[in-house]
């Protein structure tokens, strides 16, 4: 039996009209034949091997190369979304990392274990087990709908995830936005609200050409480590002005030295279509040695190394020059 079609939630209210007992909403909950999506909202399990319910989205935060576990929480997180929206009883906007879910950016190491909503109010704000309401001014300027949910737009996501998330997560967060919606603006200067500061510091500090949650955390790696600023996806051509290939991270130098972020999903899940592992290995040795063959220095580094930076930063700052 098709308990729950489809995957909009319902309401508890509406299980028990169509004829379940709490017992039996309890028993097939537990046996994984629906799934709470949030307080009292629930859908149907879905075929195997599609996303697990938002129940597993706390702790523990994935390190190093989100995949697919990273994907399926950011997936819940959203069904999460769409279920308080529907449950509750006045207006709020989506706001926060919440905000950034809907809006399909990239997130890294952020608890996605509650949703995050606002009301443009000066009081009303409280925390349950799985929602966060803020209340503060919200102009509905800095509102916008995205896939039919309400939710903060780019520049006040990006303002709102800064204040409330460690630098570098915010990054991941901010340049994904200003990679998908242009140049972002920085918060305005709310000097009473906590955070501000921060705000202000993440969306200057937001790149568009950085291609990915990887490459963002290069970047803070490196301005934290004092490391003279790159320039992001450089092309780089031979004589005649042939492109040869589009580099993640470029320093001027002699010789420049080439910067490169290896991804797993590159090898693996996110695979062109049509190609396998050896052959996107082969072509990227190939394209080194061509790199190399210009006289370039090429520096390559995975998620292992941005956990653990030590030996990278010492292999970057051999090449490059002083600042």
């Amino acid at each position: 039996m098709d308990l729950l079609p489809g995957t909009t939630p319902v309401r508890r209210s509406e299980l028990l009209a169509a004829g379940m007992s709490e017992a039996e909403i309890r028993h097939t909950v537990g046996s994984g034949a629906i799934v709470r999506v949030c307080r009292g909202r629930y859908r149907g399990a879905g075929p195997p091997g599609s996303p697990g319910p938002p129940g597993t989205l706390g702790p523990p935060r994935p390190r190093g190369d989100p995949g697919r576990h990273w994907e399926e929480l950011v997936a819940g997180h959203e069904r999460a979304v769409r279920g308080v929206v529907r449950r509750l009883e006045s207006p709020a906007v989506v706001s926060h990392v919440s905000a950034a879910v809907v809006h399909d950016t990239e997130i890294w190491d952020v608890p996605l274990d509650r949703v995050h909503a606002t009301r443009s109010a000066s009081t009303g704000a409280r925390r349950g087990y799985d929602l966060v309401i803020h209340a503060v001014p919200l102009d509905p300027a800095e509102t916008l709908r995205v896939r039919g949910i309400l939710v903060t737009a780019p520049a006040r996501t990006v303002a709102d995830v800064a204040r409330t998330v460690p630098f570098g997560q915010a990054v991941v967060v901010a340049d994904g936005l200003a990679r998908r919606y242009g140049l972002l603006t920085a918060a305005r200067p709310e000097r009473r609200r906590r955070g501000t500061v921060a705000a202000v510091r993440v969306a200057r500090f937001a790149d568009g050409r950085a291609a990915s949650p990887g490459e963002s955390r290069s970047r803070v790696l490196f301005h934290a480590a004092g490391l003279p600023v790159p320039d992001l996806q450089r092309e780089v051509r031979v004589a005649g002005g042939r492109w040869c290939a589009t580099v993640d991270f470029w320093w001027d130098g002699s010789p420049p030295v080439v910067g490169e972020f290896d991804g797993e999903g590159k090898y693996g899940r996110l695979l062109p279509p049509g190609r396998t592992a050896g052959q996107v290995i082969t072509e990227e040795k190939v394209r080194e040695d061509r790199l190399r063959d210009l006289g370039l220095h090429v520096v390559r580094w995975t998620w292992r190394d941005l956990d653990a930076p030590t030996a990278l930063l010492t292999r970057l700052r051999t090449r490059l020059p002083p600042r």
